[in-house]
């Protein structure tokens, strides 16, 4: 078997439609997402399946919407390959509590609790402090980091996710991200491109959320991971329990340090990474921070063909 890292994606990746190739042909697939539904209190199939696309992207809904899905494809692989285990698990912002679920620290209603919770909390925080995102292309961390801190923008803005070399995605008020694109392309930036999210995730305008998630975290038993996590916030592994849990509080307001994650996988030897739900976000990530000429593959699946094909893939 090749040694294969799973990748859970997150908000952003969402279409309708998702999940309904496995929902409607498999019991079990069906009972995650009923029980999704039952832990949120939201109707997550048929925004799902059927919209209003604008009403599944709310972060209220998309939270357990999208980590069902996510949940649903890793039972689906597992399925397929019994007995296996992956080498590494990792996800992407929210993709990281399927990362947890897959990796037995969290149970399944407690992983739909929190990103049900979790969502609460940053459309609440979105409300009281508006904001957006915008992806920055063609400079590397530091020169994003050293323009930002001598141009002094007025308003927030700070660098949110650090996916690829060059591609940093910022997080702020309108102000903010408006004053940086001005600098960042006086400075070089190919591109700086406004994302299509109502929220300023990972920056300090979501910060209030911290205390009542962590409140709620509180209540909820971490356990040792079964499968090393890569973590968003430290980009390290972490296996005591309590830890994780300190980290998952802090990661709604922290940087992704998600190129950092990739090239620590490739560092122990990856040769295939995984990407378990919706669309190919994390893939075409993964593609960016390969060294030219890699053997390493990258695979995407959210439907039962794609599917068959990575559990071939890993165990050829």
């Amino acid at each position: 078997m090749k040694k294969t890292a799973i990748l859970f994606p997150g908000q952003g990746s969402q279409y309708l439609g998702m999940g309904r190739a496995f929902v409607e042909a498999e019991q079990g697939a069906a009972a995650v997402m009923d029980l999704a539904e039952r832990v949120s209190g939201f109707p997550l199939r048929r925004l799902a399946f059927d919209g209003p696309l604008d009403e599944l992207t709310r972060v209220l809904y998309l939270q357990p919407a999208l980590t069902a899905v996510n949940i649903i494809c890793w039972e689906q692989l597992k399925k397929r390959l019994p007995g296996w285990t992956p080498a590494f698990a990792a996800g992407h912002s929210l993709g990281e509590y399927s990362a947890l679920y897959a990796a037995q620290v969290l149970s399944l209603e407690d992983t739909l609790a929190l990103v049900t919770r979790r969502g609460e909390l940053m459309e609440r925080e979105g409300r009281q402090h508006p904001g957006g995102m915008a992806a920055v292309l063609g400079l590397e961390l530091a020169q994003v980091e050293q323009i930002l801190a001598e141009g002094r923008p007025e308003g927030t803005v700070v660098v949110a996710n650090h996916n690829t070399a060059q591609q940093i995605v910022l997080s702020g008020d309108a102000q903010g991200l408006d004053a940086a694109a001005a600098l960042l392309k006086a400075k070089g930036a190919k591109k700086v491109i406004p994302l299509q999210v109502s929220v300023a995730n990972h920056s300090p305008l979501v910060a209030g959320a911290v205390p009542d998630f962590a409140a709620s975290m509180a209540r909820i038993d971490f356990h040792a991971p079964e499968i090393p996590v890569i973590f968003n916030v430290s980009a390290g592994i972490e296996r005591n329990p309590e830890l994780i849990r300190d980290l998952m509080s802090y990661q709604i307001a922290s940087k992704v340090r998600w190129l950092e994650i990739v090239q620590a996988m490739l560092a122990d030897g990856v040769e295939l990474f995984v990407e378990l739900g919706p669309k190919n976000v994390l893939t075409g990530l993964v593609n960016k921070i390969l060294p030219k000429g890699s053997t390493v593959q990258c695979l995407q699946a959210d439907t039962p063909d794609a599917m068959d094909a990575a559990a071939r893939a890993i165990a050829p």
